[in-house]
């Protein structure tokens, strides 16, 4: 599959470049970071910790992909589209953390408490290089 193949199935929009609307998922993913941050990483929370810190890691994704003229509806879609950055190690990367948040949200699949705090720093690093690239 390639990108192009979401935005034939309309997964993917072409946009106009929203600046406002980039700053202002920017200022949430912050916002978002700061508060999970503050949580306690337990065997109950571990769960919604790690797909709440997935939703902000997708959240800045959906702004670099505004940058460049593109609204994703597809979780999916956003691997394709850091392939088509040539991002293709952070392509496997993201797509992994999509799967496991996945079978986590729609199979009741667990996650330890390591693994989450292993996945938290790789999300921060990836969250990071991301806003490198829109600054």
């Amino acid at each position: 599959m390639k990108f192009e193949d979401f935005i034939k199935k309309g997964l993917v929009k072409k946009t106009s470049k929203d600046l406002q609307l980039i700053k202002s998922i920017i200022k949430c993913t912050n916002n978002d970071l700061k508060f999970l941050s503050n949580l306690e990483i337990n065997e109950i929370s571990a769960r919604k910790i790690f797909s709440n810190y997935y939703d902000t890691l997708r959240s800045v994704l959906e702004a670099k992909a505004l940058v460049e003229g593109f609204k994703i509806y597809s979780h999916e879609a956003f691997t394709y589209f850091l392939k088509k950055e040539n991002e293709n190690i952070f392509a496997e990367k993201f797509d992994r953390l999509r799967k496991i948040r996945n079978r986590i949200n729609y199979y009741g699949n667990d996650i330890s408490i390591e693994e989450v705090k292993e996945y938290k720093e790789e999300i921060i690093t990836l969250i990071k290089k991301i806003k490198l690239d829109l600054e």
